[in-house]
Order: C-alpha cells, then structure tokens, then sequence
C-alpha cells in the first residue's frame, strides 16, 4: 500500500519513494532501513540500560549524597512514573511531527539529562532529572518503533523488531553487570555520564541517517483533554502500585488511588468518543489481535519483571554474590534473549506470532515453575538452565507482541501503538512487582514467627518481628551486633528459608500468569496493516 508524499524539496514534485527491498536509498544511508535500526538500537539501548543500571547504583547515591532510603527510592520510582505516563502521548507526539523530530529531541534530552545527573551534588536535583530523563525516554521509545514500521517493508518487519527486542532485552539484563563495573572502579556518576557520549553517538546518526515518514493522514490537532484524563488516570494507577508496598493493599490511600485511576479510564474513554481527532481512537481495540497483544505484553511483564525483582535479591542476599557475580550469573537469560530474538522474528515472519508466543509463554511458564524450585544451596549450573529457558521464551513474546500490536493499527498510529506496547510493558513490571511483591511479604509474615519459634530462637516483640520480616522479604538476616555466631547461623537459616518459601510461592503465582498468557496469545495473529509500512511517503 502507497500513500501519497509530501514535497518539502521546494520543487514542486514527489520526494523519491523509499525503498521496500532493504536496500539503501538514492541518497546514500538516509532512510536506509537496516542503517535506521543501528541508529534508533542504540538510542533504545540507552534508555533500557538505564532502566537497572541506576539500581547497583543506588547505595552508593544513598551514602554520598545523605539520602534516606526513600529518597532513593525516588531515583527509580520518579523515572518509572514519568516514562509509563507520558509514552502514549509521546506516541501521539511522534504521529503529528513526526517520528524522526521527537526521535532526535527524545536522545538529545536524555542524555542532557544524564550528564545533569551525574553533575547534581543533591538528590532533590538526582530525583528532578531523573523525571527528565523518563520524560525524554518515552519521546524516544515509541518514535523507535514508529520509524522501524514506517522503514521496513512487511516481510523484513518482524527481523528489525527481533533485533529491536534484542537490543532491549541485552541491555535490561546487562545493566546491572555494567553498573556493577562501573560504581566499583569508576564512581556513580559514571552511570550517568556514560549516556552522554552515547546518546551524541546517536543523534550524530539520527541526523545523517533517519528519513522522516508520516502518514498522508496523519493527526493535525491534539485532544488536550484527552491527554490530561489520560495521564492522570495512568498517574493514579502507577503512583498506587508504587506506593501499595509501603501504604499496604488493605489501606485506604491505596484504593482511593486506584479507584480515582478507574473514573480517570472511565472518562478518557467517554471522551474520546466525542472527540474529533481523539488521542486514542477507541477503534483500535475492535482489532482482537492488537488487544490481544497489549494484555499478553502486560502479562508477560508481570512473569518476567515481577519475578526477576526476587532474583537479584537470592543472588546477592541468600548467596552473598557481589554485583557484578549476580548479573554475570544471568548471562544466560541475555544470551538467550540476544540469540532467540532475531530467530524469533525469522520464525514468526514464516508461522505468523500465533505459535512462537504461545511456545514463548509456555516454557516462560515452564521456567518459572522451575525457578520455584529453586533453594538456598541451588548450584549455578541447575539456575542458569531455568535463567537460559526463561530467556528462550521471552525472546518470541518481546517480538511478536510488538508486531501484533504495531501492525495491527493503522500507520498514522503507529506511534500511539508503539506507546501502547511500552505503556503495556511499564504497567505490567510495576504491577508484577507490586503484587508478586505483596505475595511474598504475605508468605513471610505468615511463615517467619513459626519458623523462628521452631528454630529455638529468642522471641521477639510484635514490632520486632515486623522488622524482622521487612529483612527477610529481601534476603537479609536480622541479625544485631554482638550475636554470638551460633545463633547469627540459625537466624540465616531461618531468614533464608523463609525468604526461598516466599520467593517460590511468587515464582508459582508467576507461572500461572504465564499459562493464562499462552491462552491470550492463540488470539493473536499477524498485522493487518503491516504492508503500509515502507511504502509510505517520506518528508
């Protein structure tokens, strides 16, 4: 399918056609489509590093910065909170101007604001360009995939998302391993800076290589009200989800959030029936595949997330590694992400996504189950294999969820698309974190006082054993100063088995999500629209 160009060469004619074969353009790399994915990888990969490379470097912001606990945990939670609600309109953003402009703008402001980061002697200043960094990031994160779907012709589409979902998936898993590197022998500010150089690599490609394409009906106005509902009802959601641990899920604060979350959805969506050019055409999700495809990214977020934020803790706390030891010990999840993600999109472009994302989620059960297995003496060999299979069926979901989704909506929406996945995947990690989360402080506090109490050990007060369980849900014995070493060994043992029984329960929980994933994923099946993709015209 051809739309129609629009001449900005002031000669009154056509600007030439990209090319649909792969092969570079008339004008050298410009819009060269396999130069174009090099270009918008590493942007990519700046943003998905940046999501765990911050986390190893905490502690050390923490104690040279004088911050309390809950400011640092601001570092992540402002960052996460300002990407998960700004992408959609970001998305829209990149649909009006143009995927090319916002792409370049998005790289440019994140790594302004990493270098501002790495600069700040306060982490009042930390937390506010953390905020810039996310808002910056949700620019460039469905501008990405709006270029690769608008470069790509349909039979190579799935390939470029492959690599794409590669990239991603290499750099979430590897960014501990580098942060880890970089904190023990250069300093926390060199996570930051490090996005500096990066991201002018970037926009110096940006600038030579992207074509800017847009569709010859794409958005001229904006539904203001539109976004505001929008952003407010994600806000509410995601603030509610990030405060749930700390306020509790029975509390009041918690479902006043998310019940203000819910009327938010409820009158964005009335509204965008009325609106003329709304922000979200509501249409969109009479496609049962691209619905289909948002809810198996959500899931798929909740199992993968939701069950690797107890990993890192078993890794360093219950088996004592280092930083660096842990990421290394997950190698084999990236190497397998790096491996399955380009054969992944090989395999869905001949089968269509129906089967690779049911086979992805199936052994994504499958790996999780085994991860329940896992105990405080699991020897490496046993946890790479469950790391390795987890990898091998998250690699398909990451592909093919997202050419469902972006293929199935129209191209002039391919940015609100885009937005849509990475919205799916920024909801689905928070809410697998929050509630697998909520699993295991349940399974603690219930098994902790008889575990303790059958270990021979000192009672403890009620405010005690709250203390007490806060540790352990993270894999730290409470152990006071001055135990003598044979009770410091029974109050390990005991945290440690308490803290593998909550970590199994959630790894179970984890699984199911998988297994309701497979059945959502028979419902998916190839773009529809994926055809307009090179051909349309170029500014």
């Amino acid at each position: 399918m051809t739309s129609q160009t629009i001449d900005t060469t002031g000669s009154g004619g056509d600007a030439p056609e990209a090319p649909s074969d792969g092969s570079p353009s008339s004008s050298g790399l410009r819009g060269h489509p396999w130069f174009t994915l090099i270009t918008v990888a590493v942007g990519v990969m700046m943003v998905a590093l940046d999501g765990t490379i911050v986390a190893i470097a905490n502690p050390a912001i923490q104690k040279d910065l004088g911050a309390s606990f809950a400011d640092v945990q601001w570092i992540t939670n402002g960052y996460f909170l300002a990407l998960a609600v700004s992408l959609i309109t970001a998305g829209k953003l990149g649909d009006r101007f143009g995927h090319r402009q916002t792409f370049l703008i998005g790289v440019t402001g994140f790594a302004a604001a990493s270098g501002a980061i790495g600069l700040s002697n306060s982490i009042a200043a930390v937390v506010s360009f953390r905020v810039l960094q996310g808002l910056f990031g949700a620019l460039l994160m469905p501008a990405a995939l709006g270029l690769l779907r608008a470069t790509f012709p349909a039979e190579k589409l799935n390939m470029a998302i492959g690599i794409w979902g590669m990239v991603i998936g290499a750099s979430t898993a590897g960014g501990p391993i580098l942060g880890g590197v970089l904190v023990e022998h250069v300093n926390w500010q060199s996570v930051f800076f490090i996005n500096v150089p990066v991201g002018a690599i970037a926009l110096l490609l940006g600038l030579l290589i992207l074509l800017d394409h847009r569709a010859e009906n794409a958005p001229r106005s904006f539904d203001i009200l539109g976004i505001a509902l929008l952003s407010g009802a994600m806000f509410c959601l995601v603030w509610a989800l990030i405060k749930a641990p700390t306020w509790g899920w029975g509390d009041g604060k918690t479902w006043t959030f998310i019940a203000a979350s819910l009327l938010g959805f409820a009158l964005f969506s009335f509204w965008e029936t009325k609106v003329k050019e709304p922000l979200i055409p509501l249409g969109l999700f009479r496609s049962v595949p691209l619905s289909a495809g948002v809810v198996l990214m959500v899931l798929m977020a909740i199992a993968f997330m939701g069950g690797l934020f107890f990993v890192t803790f078993y890794l360093q706390n219950v088996h004592g590694m280092k930083p660096i030891d842990a990421g290394l010990h997950l190698l084999p999840l990236t190497g397998m992400m790096i491996v399955g993600s380009p054969l992944a999109g090989a395999l869905i472009t001949k089968l269509g996504p129906r089967i690779p994302l049911a086979g992805g989620m199936a052994a994504t059960a499958i790996a999780m189950y085994g991860m329940s297995t896992l105990q405080t003496d699991t020897g490496s060999a046993v946890m790479s294999l469950w790391f390795a299979l987890l990898g091998l069926g998250l690699a398909p979901v990451m592909v093919g969820a997202t050419e469902v989704i972006v293929g199935n909506a129209p191209m002039e929406l391919s940015g609100v698309a885009g937005g849509l996945q990475q919205a799916a995947m920024q909801i689905g990690g928070s809410l697998g974190t929050a509630v697998l989360g909520a699993v295991m402080a349940s399974k603690v506090d219930g098994d902790l006082a008889g575990n303790w109490k059958d270990a021979g050990l000192p009672p403890l007060t009620p405010s005690q054993l709250d203390q007490a369980s806060e540790a352990v849900q993270v894999g730290v014995a409470p152990v006071a100063k001055g135990t003598p070493e044979a009770v410091v060994a029974k109050i390990t043992d005991v945290a440690h088995d308490t803290f593998i029984s909550g970590m199994s329960l959630a790894s179970l929980v984890a699984c199911g999500v998988a297994v309701v994933a497979v059945f959502v994923a028979l419902l998916t099946k190839r773009g529809a629209n994926a055809e307009a993709g090179a051909g349309v015209g170029h500014i």
